[in-house]
Formats: C-alpha cells, structure tokens, sequence
C-alpha cells in the first residue's frame, strides 16, 4: 500500500494543480489516453466501438487523464463506463468537479489504492500516468493492473526516467534528510527557501527540463519532496512488465526511440541490437527522457497498427490536417517539436492532397481513390506521411469516428 507520507502530500496538495472553473476554458490532453492513440497500439486501429469502452483510471489525482478520456469519448459520440480511484479525497474531489463542469457522465469514483484494482473490475483499457514509481513495491501494482485487464485489453502506462531528471534525486535525498517528519506546508516551506541558495553548478540548475518546480506548490512538492520516486530506464520498463505477464505494444512517439536518427552519416546501429535495447541506445544518446509513456498488452496479445493497409482509416491528431497538406504544399516538409527538439520532415510536395484528405472517417483505399492514384503511387507518397507523423505521434489509425454507434 501507499505510505503514510505519500497520501499525506495528496491530501494537502492534489497533484497536478487544477481549477476545475478552467474546464470551460480548455481541455488538457496528452498520452496516453488519447483514444485514436489508445486504438492505434492496443487493437491494430479496429476496435468495434459501437460496444462501450469499459476503462479504469488508477491513481487518477486531479482527474487529467480521466477528463481527457470521458470527453473525447463524448465528443466522438462514443458509450463509455470508466472507474477511476485514487487515494486521495482531496484529488478525487477535484476530479469530481471537473467532470461535473463539464457535464461528464458514466464515471464511477472511487477512493483507494490501484492495488485494489482486480476488485474493481474487469477493464478493457487501463490508465495509470505517473503513480507506479510512487508505490513501496512497484512491481505489485504493475501485477495488479495486469490482474484487472480483460481479455484483449491494455493499458496505458507513463513513469518517471532518470536521465531527463538529472539533478532531482540528490534533491530528494538531502530535502528527505533534512525534512523527514516534518509536516507537508512546513516541509515545503523550508525546501523552498533552501532552493533559493542553491549553486548555480548543480546538476538540477543546469537541466532546463525541469519546469514542475515552478507551476505551484503542488508542482514543486511532486518534484523535489515526494518520499517515494523512482525511475526508470526503458529496459528496467520493460522488465517489469515482463514480470507482470506483459509486453511492451508501443510508445506514442517511436521516432524518438530510434537511435539511428542520432548518428552521424555513415554510421549504424548494430544489427544484433534487440527492440529494447534499441531503444535504450536512444535513451542513453538524447539523455533528456523525463518520462516514459507506454502501451502494453498481455504476452502474447500485440497487435501491430495496420500501416498502409487500404482498409485502414487515418486520423492526423493536434492540428487540421488542411494546415499541414498547406505547409507540405509549399515548403515540401513539415517541421515538428517533440521531445524538447525540433525536427524537419521531408515530404514531397504531391503528397498535399493525401493528407488534406484526411477526415478521420475515410480509410486510405479511399483516399487514393479521391486523389486518383493506383496502389503503388499512393503508397510511394503516403508511407513517409505515415513514418514521419507517425513517428512523431501526430497519426494513428483508428475507427473512433466512423462506423456504428453505441
């Protein structure tokens, strides 16, 4: 179970800090959670959705994750029954008003442990973003979540990394040192004037990828006072959740994951690398990982996004896809963000009218169809469209908006 401390600081500070009277203002998204996304990893983009998503939110806090989920699920006109539990009653409360805000309905709260998760239920979807590495024995909630999957479901998982967090951990020691048993407001008081006197050589002062710190009270006492944090390196990642019965099924942005994108012309990766280890060659190379954000499946369930099949039906998330098929038009390549870097995607000019197409209903024989292309041609211009905002996570494929409804 969670320590004593740990629900402490969620009692006096709800984390993440949250408004719920700025519902009616925006929707914070992300991953994982985004439906389109959440299809696109854990059910090769064709899941009946016309029969309701049953979903669990573990350690949902002040509901980010939740509120995402419930209201993409609404907008697309999609049934849904969704548990979310929580230790805190300070944070489910403020998870309650947000869904009240915004008029969400079909959601189940719950005040407890993500332990407990097998006895909530059966879930076709699990999320649970940021609350493993808070727990004592983080491999019992990782078997949890896996006991309370239905067959055929997933989940969607972030943790904390370390090397993107250089510099946080020998905060956390010494605050812990200093600080122990004292209680919450007057622990972060202290720290906080402490923080001020730190040199400007720290290793926390020099990485600029820490911004929580400086978002509340909230923020800085999830960051640098959290009794029970820690992280973990993509390979410890996935061996824990081979230890739970499951698989890894994909990262929202595999492009950064990809180590060959780092090395200078004329050098490769080694060909015996496995997928993993792969992936932590890029990890250990970018250095700037904070989180992990993955999808996972039962051994053995992986089921592979249908790339350029023609039934597949596409759907370009975060921007209109009208905007993007513009900027390819005229300058033959889109430039993207992700990861703290700026990237350039070179894509050709002919491939505009394919991407403008896009409605998230139209599958791509469709699409080629529109834009008059046989198979061969369509596919020679829609597959970098495919690797590059796939690779970037700005495409799934997905059958969210089209078909039956519920």
């Amino acid at each position: 179970m969670p320590s004593d401390d740990v629900k402490a600081q969620y009692e006096v500070y709800p984390y993440p800090e949250r408004n719920p009277a700025d519902e009616t203002s925006r929707l914070i998204t992300g991953s994982p959670s985004w439906p389109q996304e959440i299809d696109h990893w854990l059910w090769g983009g064709v899941r009946d959705w016309s029969k309701p998503l049953k979903a669990l939110v573990a350690g949902g806090g002040s509901g980010d994750g939740l509120i995402q989920l419930a209201q993409l699920l609404t907008s697309a006109g999609r049934s849904y029954e969704i548990t979310y539990v929580d230790l805190s009653d300070a944070a489910r409360k403020i998870a309650e008003a947000r869904a009240k805000a915004r008029g969400l309905t079909g959601i189940r709260f719950v005040t407890g442990s993500l332990l407990e998760a097998p006895q909530l239920g059966q879930f076709d979807y699990i999320d649970c973003c940021g609350v493993l590495h808070h727990l004592p024995e983080p491999d019992a909630g990782f078997a949890a979540l896996s006991g309370a999957l239905a067959e055929g479901g997933g989940l969607g998982l972030m943790v904390y990394a370390p090397l993107g967090r250089s510099g946080v951990y020998p905060l956390q020691s010494a605050f812990t040192t200093l600080y122990k048993d004292m209680p919450p407001k007057e622990k972060l008081a202290l720290a906080k004037e402490l923080f001020t006197r730190l040199p400007d050589g720290h290793p926390f002062r020099r990485n600029p990828h820490l911004v929580d710190h400086e978002q509340g009270d909230a923020g800085f006492y999830d960051l640098l006072l959290h009794s029970t944090d820690r992280p973990y390196t993509i390979t410890e990642l996935t061996d824990a959740l081979t230890r739970a019965g499951l698989e890894l099924a994909g990262v929202p942005e595999p492009a950064l994951y990809d180590p060959a994108r780092l090395l200078p012309q004329g050098q490769s990766v080694p060909d015996q690398l496995s997928d993993v280890q792969r992936m932590q060659l890029a990890e250990d190379l970018r250095g700037t990982f904070k989180t992990h954000v993955v999808y996972a499946v039962k051994q053995g369930g992986r089921m592979a996004p249908p790339r350029g099949k023609p039934s597949a039906i596409p759907y370009i998330r975060g921007a209109d896809p009208r905007q993007i098929a513009r900027a390819v038009a005229r300058d033959g390549a889109l430039r993207i963000t992700a990861g703290g870097e700026k990237h350039t995607l070179r894509i050709d000019r002919k491939a505009a009218p394919l991407i403008a197409a896009v409605d998230g209903r139209r599958p791509l024989s469709a699409i080629a169809q529109a834009c008059r292309l046989d198979p061969i041609r369509f596919a020679g211009l829609w597959g970098p469209v495919e690797t590059g905002l796939g690779g970037f996570g700005q495409l799934h494929y997905s059958t969210l908006l089209s078909g039956n409804r519920a």
